[in-house]
Parts: structure tokens; sequence; C-alpha cells
């Protein structure tokens, strides 16, 4: 059994459309994307043995795998492919993960080849359909699809499932990859802290993710054990840019001057963190956040440009929940009290999961978010675009944008890095996220659990239930 942080009544098992940590955990059990990212956060394939693209990047052709099976034991064909496809690039109501990429694409025009084939066309060069297909949200699904009896590839199929509460799954035997060396798997959604972990250490579930950072060392000496990864995930400050409040650049580069940033590493996540810079994504080869003056507490410049900008007496109400994850509240309240320094005065207002995501989720002028570790583009594709399905700054910048559609249609490596550290220098300077930490993952198993190991993107948050064993005996 695992113990998930936070969800509610609108949980969902829907392939495409997972918000909250347990709706990902679900999703990571049912379904496969035709790539995947390797612990080292490389590109490896999924159901896909290749995906290639023309010479322009107008046509992607996709290969399945041989003898793969869907969990009703029907074969996985391209026809299926051709499906899920269409479900996620409707334009009408495209996956969230794949919004940019929808209005592109050419159903009409792309093709089955053969049982295994399917070519995708698109009306423009897309350099990146290789990342996008390799998130967790954009898993494969027979033609005849039903939410209600979700079938998919994934290591363990669909059984019982109460929004809010709890979900059941069983073994896959029809799996092609690693079969799990359980017959079953109940994922439990739980908005306390308290009681996931002492579910924990009393032995009612096996895993839990987001362990508090504080409890690490403690649940050492009761039996469990906490399993910290370094990823690229990050849990930011969402300023929106279109707000009274933050509508001026001079209160954005403010708040990001009023931030302790080691200090909310050390007392908010525990030490279990590096220091970040305002940008995401550090595991991309283009990353530039480590080439850009590092940005560090400067209470006077704060308080200089707040006066320049008519806002000395800036007053906002920064909301938050234990569902944004590990040190999120907490960060949130040290915060608060550094920005009293340069006279701001911040409400931390602590919410429901089901209200923080519920919805109010996206419209909030000051509040909290968590990612996971993306590459930069498809970050950005969910993100950081006016049309972005999670564009939670309404960031909306007329010359960010155009850096970033050229840099989808370069096929160029070189010509496309440089377009997206000019984009991380505009998104650096006026972009609406307060990015202070990537923190270190940090989750927890039980004593009758082996065959979990630390990297960047195997914690047990990486939900692969399927790479776990009980310990002998039990």
């Amino acid at each position: 059994m695992h113990g998930a942080t936070g969800g509610g009544l609108k949980d969902s098992l829907d392939p495409h459309f997972p918000v909250t940590i347990p709706d990902i955990a679900r999703v990571r059990q049912l379904y496969e994307s035709l790539y995947r990212f390797t612990p080292e956060y490389e590109i490896e394939p999924g159901l896909a043995e290749e995906i290639t693209p023309n010479a322009d990047g107008t046509q992607w052709t996709m290969r399945l795998r041989k003898g793969l099976l869907f969990h009703d034991g029907r074969p996985v064909r391209s026809t299926d492919v051709r499906a899920s496809l269409a479900r996620m690039l409707d334009p009408k109501d495209p996956a969230p993960f794949l919004a940019e990429l929808a209005p592109l694409a050419d159903l009409q025009s792309s093709r089955v080849l053969d049982d295994r084939t399917y070519r995708l066309a698109l009306r423009q060069p897309y350099a990146i359909l290789d990342q996008m297909f390799a998130n967790y949200s954009v898993g494969i699904v027979p033609e005849d699809f039903d939410l209600a009896h979700p079938i998919g590839t994934g290591p363990f199929r669909f059984e019982s499932f109460v929004p809010g509460q709890r979900s059941r799954f069983l073994r896959n035997e029809h799996y092609w990859g690693q079969r799990p060396a359980f017959d079953e798997l109940v994922i439990l959604d739980f908005s306390d802290d308290a009681a996931k972990v002492n579910a924990l250490l009393a032995g009612q579930v096996q895993t839990i993710d987001n362990l508090p950072t504080y409890l690490a060392g403690a649940i050492e000496k009761q039996g469990a054990h906490a399993l910290v990864s370094e990823t690229g995930g990050w849990v930011p400050f969402t300023m929106r840019v279109d707000a009274t409040q933050f509508s001026d650049v001079r209160v954005r580069t403010a708040m990001r001057l009023v931030a302790d940033r080691q200090q909310m590493i050390d007392q908010a996540l525990g030490g279990y963190g590096r220091v970040a810079n305002d940008l995401y994504a550090p595991f991309d080869p283009a990353y530039l956040g480590d080439d850009l003056p590092q940005r560090e507490q400067d209470i006077d410049r704060a308080r200089s440009l707040l006066k320049a900008a008519g806002a000395e007496d800036l007053q906002v109400e920064l909301v938050t929940s234990t569902a944004v994850g590990t040190g999120a509240v907490e960060s949130a309240n040290l915060f608060a009290q550094h920005a009293r320094k340069a006279g701001v005065s911040v409400r931390v207002k602590k919410v429901d999961p089901s209200v923080f995501y519920g919805d109010q989720y996206l419209s909030w002028v000051f509040a909290q978010d968590f990612w996971n570790t993306r590459l930069y583009l498809p970050q950005v594709a969910s993100c950081a675009l006016p049309k972005s399905p999670y564009n939670e700054t309404h960031f909306a910048d007329e010359r960010f944008v155009g850096l970033i559609r050229a840099a989808f249609r370069e096929m160029d490596e070189d010509r496309r890095r440089t377009l997206l550290q000019d984009a991380q220098r505009i998104e650096y300077e006026e972009g609406g996220y307060l990015i202070w930490a990537f923190q270190n993952q940090v989750d927890a198993y039980g004593r009758f659990v082996t065959g979990v190991t630390p990297a960047r993107e195997q914690p047990v948050s990486a939900y692969r239930f399927n790479t776990f064993s009980p310990v002998e005996g039990r």
C-alpha cells in the first residue's frame, strides 16, 4: 500500500489530465507513453521502439515495440496510437501537456502505415516531439477507451477507485517490462502529513511520497527508511503579472530579493535542496540559471525597488496548502517573515487541498505550486505561454513567446540552445516565478520493501512500484 499526498473529490484516473500528486501516482500505474525518461533524465524508448522526424520536423514516424498488450490482453496497434493522439490533440479540449501542439497537428493527413507504425503530420516543424511524448501524462489507450473502465499497458490494471480516498490495482500479467513482484497495489490519499507518516510507521502502508524532511532521521529510528533523491523538482511562489500588486516588474524583482533562499532550504526543506535562481529545468543542456547573477536576499534594494514602484506598503495574500508538497507551508511562513523586513505585509492563507486545486486554481494572485523535473521547452509549454494549461503567473511576454515559438521549430540544436537561453533571460528578469530551490525529493518506505534506489527520477514518487519487492518471507 502507498500513501499519496493530497487529493480530493476531483481525483481522476484520466491518463491525460492528472493534476494532483495522487492523480500522478495512479496514472503511472495504468498507462505508459511512447517514450520515457531514464533516472538520469535522458529519453529512452517506452511503448515505441523509435520515434523519428523527417528532415524539417513536420512529420514524425512512431514504431511500436513488438508484442505489446493492453490490460485486457488485446494487442496494442497503431490505430490505438492514432486514437490516443486524437484524444490528446483535440483542439477543443487538448490534454494539458500537449495543448501547444494541438493546433499544429494535422490528423487528417496523418497515416497508419501498418499495425505497428503511425506517422503524425504537423502543419509546421516541431523539433521536440520526442521530449513531449516522454511525459507520463501522454499515455496510449485503446481505440474504445472508457474512463469508467480504464485500460492501458502499465504494470498494474484497474480494480477499484474512490475519489479522495483509495484506489486498488492488480498486477498486469501481460506487462512487457519488469512485472510487479506483488499481486496488488493500493494507493491511499492523505491530506494530513502526520496521518500519512503514522500509517507508514504502523505498517498500514509500505511507501509514502513527500516525507516531511524534519522526520527523515526520526523514522530511521523506528524501522522505516527515508529515500533522498536529487531531482529538478521545484515549489515556486507564483505572482500573477496581470494583477495590480505584481504588474510592475520592479515589485516582482523586489519579491525575489526579499527571499532568504538558503534559510528556506535549511528550515522548510530541512536542508534537502539546493539554491535556485528563478529559472527551472536545471537538467536541460540549455539551462542558464548557473550563468546568471545568483539572486540573494537584499532588503535595501528590495525597499528601493518597491519605493520606485510606489509599493512601499504592499499588502498581499499568499495562498498555500499541504497539497503543494514538502516544505510549502513552512516556506510560505518564512517568506512572510522575510517580506516584513522590506515593509511588505504577506498574509499566509492555508487552504484545504480540494480548495487549492479547485475552481480558483490558476487564479490565485500570489500562491505556490509544485512541478516535477522536466526539460525546458516541455515545461514552458505547460506553464509559461499565454495559452499554456497551467499558466499560473499569466505571463504573456511577446518577445518571450516569439523566441519559444522559434525554438519549437528549430531542428538545429545549437541554434535552438541560443533561442532558449535568450528566452530564459527574459523570464529571469521579467517573469512571475520566484524559484528559490530545487528540492531533493524525500520519500519513505517501510522495513519490508526492497528494490528502492535513490536517483534523479527514481524516488518513491516516480511511482515505479513494479520495480519494488517485498522482503523475502513477507
